[in-house]
Parts: C-alpha cells; sequence; structure tokens
C-alpha cells in the first residue's frame, strides 16, 4: 500500500475499474516538517492572528461579515464553474429562480451561516457535514444528487460528461468510502498530533480525496476548512476567503492533491495549503483595513441628525452590508416606509455615498460603489 492510499479493483470483465483506497490519517512514515514549511506555517499563524486581533478590535467589524461569507462563497462556486459576478448576487432585483448560479452562491451563504449555528451544537462530524450539503443543494441544480446523503454509486473526476473509463480520478467505492469516512470523522475530534493548520491541510485533502457526495464535494470541502479554523478557535469570525488563492492557482490546487494520491507527498501539498491560508488571511486583513477606513470616512459624510432614530445612519449601516438596494426591501428590512427610504437614499446621493445605477422612474437601484470596488477584487 502507497503512502496515501493503494488503488483497488472493482467488477470484472470489460466493467472492470479501479478506485483510490485512502490510507487513514495521519501519514505514516510521518510528516517530515522541514524548515521551508516551518516558515510558512510560522507566517500562516501570524496573519490569522493579526486578522483575527483586526476583527475583533473594528467596533463595525460585524457589517462586513455578511460581505466575506457571501465573497467566499461566490469565489468557491466560482471554482465550480458557477458563472455570476458579485454585483449579480448583490442585486435585489435578480430572481435567483430564474439565474440557478446566482441560487447555487445564495445556498452556499445559507449553508456557511447554517454550520456556523451549528458548531454551537454539534462538533464537526459526518452528521454536520450531511446537513451542510442538504443546505447547499437544496432547490438548485444537484438537487437531484441526493442532497444530506453520503453516496450509494461510483463517482468519478474528469471532462465534463465523461466516462468512467474517461475519468482523471476514480474516489473510493462505496464501501470504502464509508469507511474512510467514519476514519476521518475521528481524525478530526482526537489527537493533536500536528499543528492545526497542517491538520486542516491534511483533513481537506482527505475528504476532497474521499469526494463522499454525487455533486458539492469541493464546496463543502473548502467550507470544511473555514469551519476547521473556527473550531479551532483560529479565527472568532468567518472573516477569510481561502477560496480567492485557490481559484487564482486552481490547477495547481489540483495537482498538488493529485500528486499526494500519486506519489504519498503530502509535504508539498501542506506546504501550498499554508501559502493559500496565509495569502487568504493577508487580503482579508487588507480588506477589512479598507473597508474600515472607508466606513470611518462616511460616516463623517452622514447628515447630522437630531433624532433619537437617525434614519439615515440605520441605512447607512443597511447598505454595509447590502452595498446594492432598490427602495422596497430596505423599506421592508427597516420596517420604515417607502418615502422615508427614498428620502434617506437621496441624502446618501448628496454626500456622495450612493449612486443610483439605473435610468428608470420605478424600481430604480443604488450601489455603494466605493464599498463595491473593495470587495470586487478577485471575483
Amino acid at each position: 500500500m502507497g503512502r496515501a492510499g493503494v488503488y483497488v479493483k472493482n467488477l470484472s470483465g470489460e466493467a472492470m475499474y479501479q478506485s483510490f483506497r485512502p490510507a487513514a490519517l495521519p501519514p505514516i512514515p510521518a510528516l517530515n516538517l522541514d524548515s521551508h514549511m516551518i516558515k510558512k506555517l510560522v507566517e500562516a499563524n501570524r496573519n490569522l492572528v493579526k486578522l483575527d486581533t483586526a476583527a475583533k478590535l473594528i467596533p463595525n467589524a460585524e457589517l462586513f461579515i455578511s460581505m466575506y461569507v457571501r465573497k467566499e462563497a461566490l469565489i468557491s462556486s466560482q471554482i465550480e464553474g458557477t458563472q455570476c459576478t458579485l454585483d449579480d448576487v448583490l442585486d435585489p432585483q435578480i430572481d435567483k429562480n430564474s439565474n440557478l448560479d446566482v441560487g447555487d452562491v445564495i445556498n452556499y451563504v445559507n449553508a456557511c451561516q447554517y454550520a456556523i449555528n451549528r458548531l454551537d451544537q454539534l462538533p464537526l462530524c459526518n452528521r454536520l457535514l450531511r446537513e451542510i450539503h442538504k443546505e447547499l443543494l437544496s432547490g438548485v441544480r444537484g438537487r437531484e444528487k441526493n442532497p444530506g446523503e453520503f453516496r450509494r454509486s461510483q463517482n468519478w473526476i474528469g471532462p465534463a460528461n465523461c466516462a468512467l473509463k474517461d475519468a482523471r480520478y476514480i474516489p473510493p467505492n462505496v464501501d470504502d468510502m464509508l469507511i474512510a469516512m467514519g476514519e476521518l470523522e475521528k481524525y478530526m475530534n482526537e489527537g493533536d498530533d500536528f499543528d492545526p493548520l497542517i491538520r486542516n491541510a491534511l483533513i481537506h485533502y482527505q475528504f476532497e480525496t474521499i469526494h463522499p457526495f454525487l455533486d458539492g464535494n469541493g464546496r463543502v470541502g473548502r467550507l470544511l476548512i473555514l469551519l476547521y479554523l473556527l473550531d479551532q478557535n483560529y479565527l472568532s469570525k468567518p472573516i477569510i476567503y481561502v477560496s480567492y488563492f485557490l481559484k487564482k492557482n486552481q490547477i495547481e490546487y489540483y495537482d498538488r492533491m493529485s500528486e499526494v494520491r500519486r506519489s504519498g507527498n503530502y509535504e508539498q501539498w501542506i506546504t501550498f495549503f499554508l501559502e493559500a491560508v496565509s495569502a487568504a488571511a493577508e487580503d482579508s486583513l487588507e480588506t477589512i483595513e479598507k473597508l474600515d477606513a472607508l466606513h470611518q470616512k462616511n460616516v463623517k459624510r452622514l447628515p447630522v441628525s437630531g433624532r433619537k432614530n437617525d434614519n439615515v445612519r440605520r441605512l447607512f449601516d443597511y447598505i454595509e452590508q447590502y452595498p446594492i438596494i432598490d427602495i422596497k426591501k430596505p423599506a421592508s428590512d427597516l420596517d420604515l416606509s417607502y418615502n422615508t427610504i427614498s428620502n434617506n437614499v437621496r441624502k446618501l446621493i448628496r454626500a456622495d455615498i450612493l449612486k443610483e445605477t439605473t435610468n428608470a422612474s420605478r424600481n430604480r437601484v443604488f450601489c455603494y460603489e466605493e464599498y463595491l470596488s473593495i470587495l470586487r477584487k478577485d471575483t
């Protein structure tokens, strides 16, 4: 058996194929933590501490969190081929039922928020992964692929619509998959053999190698990276988008995991993963600092109101969560009249904060352009 696993024969005759049976974690022989990997590990840890500290110190960090989750959802879905932009996802007038790509991203956002809430009640376990999968595929493409259930048939990875015989990679057969997921669940919750970031790298690789679902494995696997960081108290809030680095280096991302299965070289994968986390933490920190500076600048631009209920400020806080708005939705969400929102939108336009993006007299749409331009990076 190779260090990472072994290929096993299934069926016979012309129907015969080989699937990969992964070895349980941790790797044997033990990982070789050379000086280069240790350096990457120290950098990643340091950048995560800086990011988490910033998120705790910035008073308005909560306003940014929903945007971070949406950005991670968008980029992770784009890795799988989803064709939509940040503006599509935020457009209050787009019908997610008519735009399946937007539906995929919205489901990822819901699955992420669901998973973070469930972490208070459940450990990282197979039950939680199945629940996340159900949220992810509910009512969108892939809903016929047994949402919320581990697969009961063989899956494979390759070009679109390729046959099993043309697959690039064939994950474990159903029996081996169930055993491997049981072992992975145990590994996620027991032992402290390595630094949690190294364990995170191993867990993500192992999950993607097992590929326990008929669809959505990549998105669940990347969400698992964030959940493990939260579970291990590396982050107090979901303010990192690791998918941005993985998308930018997508071919290398897949090649590095394939190399583990081919040669048993976990070390090269872990080094790459640590670079991804480090770069993502740096990028998130830079974004949160830019958003905070923009927040401070524009708070000073707001028209002064002596009222106890400052509706301009309420609308401003709202657009930091929903930077593309119409009049109707914020009126409903903030429980204010259509005319009140309309008047306050005009005030934010005069303050150079909002811009109208439509020329229509009805169903007008406005955007917080400075805010969006910061968030659009890498999407």
